[in-house]
C-alpha cells in the first residue's frame, strides 16, 4: 500500500483533520501525479521525520510548525519538482529551529539533502554588528549554495512565499521589513530565474502589505471590471479562434490573461495617471505549436485589430536574459479599448511561468527525466561570484545584489555585432565593464554609433558602441556618479580603494620623512629592527599599513617619528611646532589629498596640512579662518608648498554682482571660457531690482591663471562686484 493510502485509511470524513494532515494528503495526491511509489514514500518519511523534529514548536499563527514546512514542498509539488527537493523543503528548518545537526540529516536523508538545507538556512552564528551585515551573509552564503545547486533558490522562493501569505500574524514594522525585502530581493530573483506566475504572486503581497489602500483600491477596481471585461475578451478570443481555424493554424488555444494589481499599479505610477482613468486592463494569450505558427497568428491578429505605434516587442528572436520567450503587441479591440496579446509556443509558456522550475523534470517517451537547470543561471551567478570578493562591506554588497536582481532591458552592439545587455540608463563605462573589467579600468573615451562621444552617454537599444582604451587610462571616482551596473560599480570602487591605499603609503612616507627631519633625526634610513619594534608597538604587521595610516591621517606623522627618535637614543630636544620645513605636493594625488571647499586654495596660494582621520590631509589657505582651531595641536597640522611641477584642475570660486539685464548669465560664462576655464556650478542666492548676485566655481590652473580670469571679469561693463570667496582677511 502506498504511503497516500496508508495514511488516509487513519482519517474519516467526519473528524476534524488536523491541518497539517490535509496538507500531507494534498501533497501526496499531488506528487503522485508525477513521482513513483518510492519517491513518494520517501516524501512521506521526510514529513515524518520534520513532525517529530517539530513537535514542540507553533507558528505565530498558532498552527503546529510542521505547517508551514508542508505548505513549501506543496508549492514546489505543483510545479512537479523532484522528490530530493521536496524532502529538503520539508526539513528545510530542522538546523535552523531544532537540534537536530548537519550530520545527522546527511546520515539520514544523504549529503544532497544536507546541503539544500544547509544552503537554505539562516546563518545564525555569525558574529555580526548589525542586522545588515547579517543579512548581507546569509544572502551571500544562500547564492554561493545556490551556485552549487539551484534548487537551493527554489525552496527559499517557495519558504518566502508562504510567509508572505502569513504576514498578518506579525507585527507591522516587521511585516513591512519582510515584505520590502521580499520586494527588493526575492521577486526579482523569481523574475531573473522567469518564474513569472511566482514573481507575480510575491509582488502583489508585498504590495498587499506595504500599501493596503493602494492594494485594495485597484483589486476593487479589477474585480468590478470583470463583468464588463468578459464580453469584450469573449469578443476577441471567438474572433481570433475563428480566423485561426480557416487559416489552418492548428491547436491554437486563445484565452483572456488575468492581469495583476501590483503590473498595474506599476503602469500606473509610470503614466502618472489615476487607478480610475487606467485602461490597460485587458490581456489576451495565444498559445500555439510552434514558433513559425506564433508569427503567423501575430499576423492575423495585426489584420483583424489595428496594432498601437511601438508595441510590438519580439522576444522569440532575441529572448529576455531569464529565457523567457514570447511575441508581445498592444491593440485597439472593440470600442476603442487597448488590449494587451501575447503570443508563445506551449514550452514557451511553461517556461514563461515556471522559469527554471519547468527545467527541473520533463518527459520523454513516457518516462520521466532530469534535466538540469544549472547551466541557465550559470553566467548571472558566475557574474555574481566574480564581484562578490571585491565587495567590501555589507552595504556594497547589498547594493550590488539588488542592482543584479533586476532584468536586463538594453541591448547594445559591440563593433563585432556581439549583443551585451545592459538596464536601462546604462552609460558607456557600464558597456566598457560589461565586455571585461580591463577594459573598463583602462577606457579614455567611446563612439556610439561612430561618433565620438562622452563616456557618461546614456545608451539606447541597438547602439553600437566602441572604447577606446589607453595603458595609461584609470578609473575617476566621477565615474561613480553616472554608472549603472553592479559590475561598474563595484570594480571601480575596487581599483580606487587600491589606488587610494597606494597613495596614502606614498603620502605617508613623505609626511614620516618631513616629521623625522624636523626633530632632528639625521639617519638616512630606519634600522630594520626599529621598524619591527614600532610595528609590535602599534600591533601592525606590515611597514606599509603603517605609512597607509599616516597618509589617512588615522595617527599622526609627529607621534610616530617621537617613537622612533626614542628607539635610537637621539632624544627630541629639537622638536618644533612642525613648522621647519614644508610638504611639497603635485596636485596629482587627487584620491587622498583633499582641496578645502572653505577657500579653495590653488597653486601659487599660500597653504597648510590639516590632518582629518579617514579623509587623510586637507589642503586650506593660510590664514583660512576655519584652521584655527587647528593652530593650537602642533601634530594636526603642517606648511606645505606646491611641488614646482603641480598639475591639474583646481576649484575656485568667485562672487560676482553683475547688473542684472537678459543674456548677463551668458556673457559672463563666455568671458570665462574665453580664458580658458571651465564652469562646474552657477548659483545665484539673491536678486535685486537691477543687480544679480552670482557664484561661479570654475576649474583653474593655478593663481595666475585666476587673476587673468578675474581681470577679464573686472573690466566687464556688467559686473560692479568681484569677490574671490574664502579670501582670507579680504586677501585675493
Amino acid at each position: 500500500m502506498e504511503p497516500l493510502d496508508l495514511l488516509m485509511t487513519d482519517i474519516s470524513p467526519n473528524v476534524d483533520v488536523p491541518k497539517e494532515r490535509v496538507l500531507i494528503s494534498q501533497l501526496l495526491d499531488t506528487t503522485k501525479k508525477y513521482l513513483d511509489p518510492d519517491a513518494q514514500r520517501s516524501v512521506y518519511e521526510a514529513y515524518l521525520f520534520g513532525a517529530i523534529a517539530h513537535q514542540d514548536q507553533t507558528r505565530k499563527s498558532g498552527e503546529a510548525y510542521i505547517h508551514h514546512p508542508l505548505a513549501v514542498a506543496l508549492i514546489l509539488a505543483n510545479m512537479q519538482i523532484d522528490s530530493r527537493t521536496l524532502i529538503a523543503a520539508i526539513l528545510h528548518d530542522v538546523l535552523e529551529d531544532t537540534n537536530i545537526s548537519r550530520k545527522e540529516l546527511a546520515e539520514e536523508f544523504g549529503e544532497d539533502i544536507a546541503h539544500l538545507v544547509d544552503g537554505v538556512s539562516k546563518i545564525t552564528q555569525i558574529s555580526s554588528k548589525n542586522a545588515q551585515h547579517a543579512e548581507a551573509e546569509s544572502f551571500r552564503k544562500m547564492l554561493l549554495a545556490m551556485a552549487r545547486d539551484v534548487r537551493v533558490i527554489l525552496i527559499k522562493l517557495a519558504d518566502r512565499l508562504h510567509n508572505m501569505h502569513t504576514l498578518e500574524h506579525l507585527p507591522d514594522e516587521k511585516r513591512k521589513r519582510i515584505a520590502r525585502q521580499t520586494l527588493e530581493i526575492y521577486a526579482p530573483i523569481a523574475n531573473r530565474l522567469g518564474m513569472r506566475e511566482m514573481t507575480a504572486d510575491l509582488e502583489d503581497l508585498c504590495f498587499k502589505a506595504l500599501y493596503p489602500a493602494r492594494y485594495k483600491a485597484i483589486s476593487d477596481r479589477l474585480n468590478s471590471d470583470t463583468r464588463g471585461r468578459k464580453p469584450v475578451e469573449s469578443m476577441i478570443i471567438n474572433r481570433l479562434q475563428e480566423r485561426f481555424e480557416k487559416l489552418g493554424i492548428e491547436n491554437a488555444r486563445v484565452a483572456g490573461r488575468k492581469k495583476r494589481v501590483y503590473s498595474i499599479y506599476q503602469k500606473v505610477k509610470l503614466r502618472g495617471v489615476s487607478v480610475k482613468s487606467q485602461k490597460d486592463i485587458h490581456g489576451i494569450r495565444i498559445i500555439v505549436d510552434s514558433r513559425d505558427d506564433c508569427y503567423r497568428a501575430l499576423g492575423v491578429v495585426h489584420q483583424e485589430y489595428t496594432p498601437m505605434l511601438h508595441t510590438v516587442k519580439d522576444y522569440i528572436g532575441m529572448p529576455k536574459s531569464n529565457g523567457y520567450q514570447s511575441l508581445h503587441t498592444v491593440v485597439i479591440g472593440p470600442h476603442g479599448l487597448p488590449v494587451e496579446v501575447q503570443i508563445r509556443t506551449v514550452e514557451m509558456d511553461r517556461v514563461a511561468e515556471a522559469g527554471v522550475a519547468s527545467h527541473w523534470i520533463y518527459k520523454s517517451n513516457g518516462k520521466e527525466k532530469r534535466k538540469p537547470p544549472q547551466q541557465i543561471v550559470k553566467k548571472w551567478l558566475d557574474s555574481f561570484l566574480d564581484m562578490q570578493g571585491q565587495v567590501g562591506d555589507a552595504g556594497h554588497f547589498m547594493e550590488h545584489l539588488r542592482a543584479e536582481m533586476y532584468p536586463d532591458k538594453l541591448f547594445v552592439f559591440t563593433p563585432k555585432g556581439e549583443i551585451k545587455r545592459l538596464p536601462v540608463g546604462a552609460t558607456a563605462v557600464d558597456f566598457a565593464y560589461s565586455v571585461h573589467s580591463a577594459v573598463g579600468n583602462r577606457c579614455v573615451g567611446c563612439k556610439v554609433n561612430g561618433e565620438v562621444s562622452a563616456l557618461n552617454t546614456v545608451l539606447d537599444s541597438g547602439n553600437r558602441v566602441e572604447i577606446i582604451t589607453s595603458r595609461t587610462g584609470r578609473p575617476l571616482p566621477s565615474w561613480l556618479n553616472f554608472v549603472v551596473t553592479s559590475k561598474a560599480r563595484t570594480t571601480i570602487r575596487h581599483f580606487l580603494s587600491q589606488q587610494k591605499d597606494k597613495e596614502a603609503i606614498s603620502i605617508g612616507r613623505r609626511l614620516l620623512t618631513k616629521a623625522l627631519r624636523d626633530s632632528g633625526y639625521t639617519r638616512n634610513r630606519i634600522a630594520s629592527e626599529n621598524k619591527v619594534k614600532l610595528l609590535q608597538l602599534f600591533k601592525l604587521k606590515d611597514w606599509n599599513n603603517l605609512l597607509a595610516d599616516i597618509g589617512f591621517g588615522k595617527r599622526l606623522p609627529l607621534m610616530v617619528a617621537q617613537q622612533l627618535i626614542s628607539m635610537t637614543e637621539l632624544g627630541s630636544d629639537k622638536m618644533s611646532a612642525g613648522t621647519t620645513s614644508s610638504l611639497s605636493i603635485r596636485g596629482a594625488e587627487n584620491l587622498l589629498i583633499n582641496y578645502a571647499n572653505c577657500c579653495f586654495p590653488v597653486p601659487g596660494d599660500n597653504i597648510i596640512g590639516v590632518f582629518v582621520a579617514d579623509r587623510g590631509m586637507v589642503v586650506h589657505r593660510d590664514g583660512c579662518p576655519n584652521t584655527k582651531r587647528y593652530r593650537k595641536h602642533i601634530d594636526r597640522w603642517l606648511h606645505l608648498d606646491w611641488g614646482a611641477k603641480s598639475k591639474g584642475k583646481f576649484k575656485s570660486k568667485l562672487r560676482i554682482v553683475v547688473n542684472n539685464t537678459p543674456g548677463v548669465l551668458a556673457q559672463i560664462a563666455q568671458l570665462i571660457a574665453v580664458e580658458g576655464s571651465n564652469i562646474t556650478k552657477v548659483e545665484m542666492p539673491n536678486e535685486e531690482k537691477n543687480l544679480a548676485h552670482m557664484e561661479f566655481e570654475i576649474e583653474v590652473s593655478n593663481r595666475d591663471h585666476l587673476k587673468k580670469i578675474m581681470h577679464a571679469l573686472g573690466e566687464s561693463e556688467y559686473v560692479f562686484e568681484l569677490d574671490r570667496v574664502g579670501s582670507p582677511s579680504g586677501r585675493n
